[in-house]
């Protein structure tokens, strides 16, 4: 069977490769004290397995955006997913703690394909407005793997081993491989040639010197990871602070993550109606407010549990109506150079998640102040940018 070389991409399928890029970074997570207590290594060096995948999540994709406007999407996704697998399956038998450092590091590298090239070929065969629909759909999915891979993760580790875990996953990665060899066409229509390594880093010097791409990749990077400070202090905040219990903590950090999926279906029925630049202002504005708010509580002394995560919950509906519109706005800005807008958005994203994460931690003091103020930064940032779009065809709110 060969693949259909026209015709619209599978969205189902696109969401579902998309969601494998960040799988493996949340759902070893609750296996890691085991895998260090059997290899004989120490948490720290545990934890590179981490640090170290998300390295390679943000600098791999400032590759394949490129490579696939080059050589196509389909080609390279199919590459990226199969040095996916073989970390995977390095992973499983390893016996010490360098080897499995290295399968994470081909792991990352071959996943973050996964989400480059699933924004790109959703704004392939879309328009401008249908895109950010879609786009809409793959923020929503991919809200829920931080909260439901880590409890996938603990069942399968505590039920088979943390070997499991990857057992699992390369199995569910081997499907996805083979649904995209068999059934997803090629949807760049329009390659370009493969350019030298400077004039790679001059492509994305281009788009960061335009204005409309700047503006909106800083405000869905913003929006995209802003949410980590949250997610990374937590444990802390909820059960330190506020007497939560381990499994609760869990049960919160969904509900706050629903609201992102609330806020992307929300993306998605404006798609069309309401021009991607005011959506995109719209919900910053919902993120700026569930800041000051969270803010304001917590220097009243009322926070609670319900104070602590209703603000939560609303700046994440924020970032659901945001993320999408400024990732289509971004993607709308050189329909040719998809690839490349789709990397450059990744790195950025997850450079400044890393960023977020480093500054709750270095200032955490047991209250929920440090998240506020890393909350409101972002949504003043992301404001700051959008100010200076204007509506219309450059603001990537035509049909291109």
């Amino acid at each position: 069977m060969s693949p259909r070389r026209s015709g619209q991409a599978s969205l189902t399928l696109l969401v579902a490769v998309t969601m494998t890029g960040t799988v493996a970074l949340h759902i070893f997570v609750p296996a890691l004290a085991a895998a260090a207590a059997d290899l004989g290594t120490t948490p720290v060096a545990a934890q590179l397995t981490i640090t170290l995948y998300l390295v390679g999540l943000a600098c791999g994709q400032l590759v394949y955006g490129p490579l696939s406007d080059r050589f196509g999407r389909r080609p390279v996704l199919i590459a990226g997913l199969s040095l996916y697998l073989a970390g995977l399956f390095l992973a499983i038998p390893a016996t010490s703690i360098e080897v499995l450092i290295l399968a994470r590091v081909l792991q990352s590298l071959g996943a973050c394909g996964s989400l480059v090239l699933g924004r790109a070929m959703v704004r392939d065969v879309s328009t401008a407005t249908d895109a950010a629909r879609k786009i809409a759909i793959l923020t929503m999915a991919m809200t829920l793997t931080p909260a439901l891979a880590p409890a996938i993760g603990g069942l399968v580790a505590g039920a088979f081993g943390w070997r499991a875990v990857f057992v699992v996953l390369a199995a569910v990665v081997a499907g996805l491989g083979a649904l995209v060899v068999l059934t997803l066409p090629e949807t760049n229509r329009r390659p370009v040639a493969l350019p030298g390594i400077g004039a790679v880093a001059g492509a994305y010097l281009r788009l960061l010197r335009d204005p409309v791409y700047r503006a909106y990749v800083l405000a869905g990077a913003c929006a995209g990871t802003s949410l980590y400070a949250f997610l990374a202090v937590a444990p802390f905040l909820l059960v330190d602070r506020l007497g939560r219990s381990s499994q609760e903590v869990g049960l919160d950090c969904l509900i706050v993550v629903a609201g992102m999926v609330v806020g992307s279906a929300l993306a998605g029925r404006l798609a069309g109606r309401v021009p991607i630049l005011r959506a995109a202002k719209v919900g910053n504005g919902v993120c700026l407010a569930a800041a000051l708010a969270l803010l304001a509580i917590d220097r009243a002394g009322a926070l609670t549990v319900v104070t602590l995560l209703a603000p939560l919950v609303l700046y994440a509906v924020g970032i659901g109506l945001l993320g999408p519109n400024a990732v289509a706005g971004l993607m709308n800005v050189d329909p040719h150079a998809a690839g490349s807008a789709s990397s450059l958005y990744g790195f950025m994203q997850m450079a400044l998640g890393a960023l977020f994460t480093l500054a709750v931690a270095t200032w955490h003091d047991g209250s929920a102040t440090p998240v506020a103020a890393t909350l409101l930064a972002a949504s003043v940032i992301a404001a700051l940018s959008l100010r200076r779009v204007r509506n219309g065809p450059a603001a990537g709110d035509a049909d291109l």
